[in-house]
């Protein structure tokens, strides 16, 4: 049986990689945004003295990671007064982005409102609800439509757009007077580059109430943990609650030492600084070789990703991108915003790194 599902766009880059694949010096592939860099040894010695652990975990996660995800979002995002008791781990946060349409009990004839240029699992997640999804960054342009569930992100994965506390505390009333669900992705908050990130949580945005909001972060970008699967979501206490209760059905739960190893992380902020340090070295070091090769850089003042553009369709980018070597992503993976930019990830190492760059500026000294 054939599944609705779209195909899993990646599998679509297979000829451009090989093609990349075939440069002299080998394939530098910024179209995933994996982390290369090592775990940080604090959480790799907390998940080994976790390594004896017969029984099951709890749905819910331990106190101590509870309080510790609490803890983080006062002191990183600015975020005070989130009770333990309204957060839950997550298998990673992609597991939580697709599920949470069909956790809230959505299907036909209701509305997930998703940005124009989005990470393709708020779509599917609709998708496996069997719900309708709006790609669309104004809610002006929904009218009537009977919205359940608007999801945002910021800073943005693809474009690294970040948005101001004024048009979140828009789209927070907005969803409010219409009874919607709020769900901000905050994966990348941590990476805010030319302006700082605001949480949806945030007493700027909510007014100091988290009603009606959910807030979804992961470890896997911040701490180098995506092979760990680790993530949280915070907000609306009663909200938490009931998705709490289907998880627990679910068995959504995260390995009792992964969760042992989130708590280490979440209560060290040293190695937080060092990688974001690696990720802005790269980011300045292949910013500029694009934009020497012709490239204009749009937004990008937060995630991991440059959102690059030479005025032309995304396939031909892909393919000049592939011909020196260098592997990137399509924007039309993303919806048909992206129709003209290709997305970069500097989550290459530092030798993969320079060999992009060099082969892009050699591309403008030919010039």
């Amino acid at each position: 049986m054939r599944s609705p599902l779209p195909d899993f766009p990646w599998d679509r880059l297979l000829p451009d990689k090989q093609r990349a694949a075939a440069h002299p010096d080998g394939i530098v592939d910024l179209s995933v945004g994996t982390p290369v860099d090592p775990t940080p040894e604090v959480v790799q010695q907390a998940l080994a003295r976790a390594a004896d652990s017969p029984g099951y975990p709890t749905t819910q996660g331990t106190q101590e990671l509870r309080e510790a995800a609490a803890g983080y979002l006062h002191r990183r995002l600015g975020v005070p007064g989130v009770s333990p008791d309204a957060v839950i781990p997550t298998v990673g946060s992609k597991e939580f982005v697709a599920w949470l349409p069909t956790m809230l009990g959505l299907g036909p004839g209701d509305v997930v409102v998703i940005p124009e240029a989005a990470y393709p699992t708020y779509a599917v997640g609709a998708q496996i609800a069997g719900a309708t999804v709006v790609a669309t960054d104004s809610t002006v342009a929904l009218g009537p439509e009977r919205v359940k569930l608007v999801w945002l992100n910021s800073p943005s994965n693809p474009t690294g757009k970040i948005f101001p506390a004024d048009h979140l505390a828009k789209v927070v009333a907005w969803a409010r007077e219409r009874g919607a669900l709020v769900a901000s992705d905050e994966c990348y908050f941590e990476f805010g580059w030319d302006s700082r990130p605001v949480s949806v949580l945030d007493p700027e945005v909510c007014g100091g109430s988290h009603e009606g909001l959910i807030a979804v972060y992961s470890l896997s970008k911040r701490s180098n943990l995506a092979g760990y699967r680790a993530g949280f979501v915070a907000g609306d206490p009663s909200c938490v609650q009931e998705l709490l209760g289907v998880r627990k059905h679910a068995g959504m739960i995260v390995p009792g030492p992964v969760q042992a190893a989130m708590t280490a992380a979440l209560h060290d902020d040293a190695h937080a600084d060092e990688q974001r340090a690696r990720y802005a070295a790269r980011r300045d070091t292949l910013r500029h070789a694009f934009e020497s090769a012709g490239f204009r850089v749009d937004h990008s003042e937060g995630s991991l990703y440059l959102w690059a553009t030479r005025d032309e369709p995304c396939a031909d980018t892909v393919r000049w991108c592939a011909d020196r070597g260098v592997l990137v992503t399509p924007g039309d993976f993303y919806g048909a915003a992206g129709a003209r930019h290709v997305r970069v990830a500097f989550t290459a190492t530092d030798e993969r790194v320079a060999a992009a760059a060099t082969r892009l500026l050699a591309t403008r000294d030919l010039a």
